[in-house]
């Protein structure tokens, strides 16, 4: 991250909101937008955030699966084959 590129005063998103839009959709990079000096928010493009909210659920599905092993909340291999083979083919 480049900060002193990738942090923007509230005033220059409303006057350059096209070119904000336009660089981060070139770039992939993230602009943060303050606002009387704090970061509030930022500017993302949506192949990045969307990327981001898979990552996300991927890990909260590590984390769900962790948290079952933990617990003993597991079926052996051999008897959720047998489960789902019987499934498939009974009908």
């Amino acid at each position: 991250m480049y900060l002193s590129q990738d942090i923007k005063p509230i005033s220059y998103l409303k006057s350059k909101t096209a070119d904000v839009i336009n660089g981060v959709n070139d770039t992939h990079r993230t602009v943060i937008i303050t606002q009387n000096g704090e970061a509030k928010a930022v500017v993302q493009d949506i192949k990045s955030y969307e990327n981001l909210q898979n990552s996300l659920a991927l890990l909260k599905l590590i984390v769900q699966s962790e948290n079952d092993i933990e617990s003993g909340n597991v079926t052996a291999q051999e008897v959720m084959f047998d489960a789902l083979e019987e499934k498939l083919f009974t009908k």
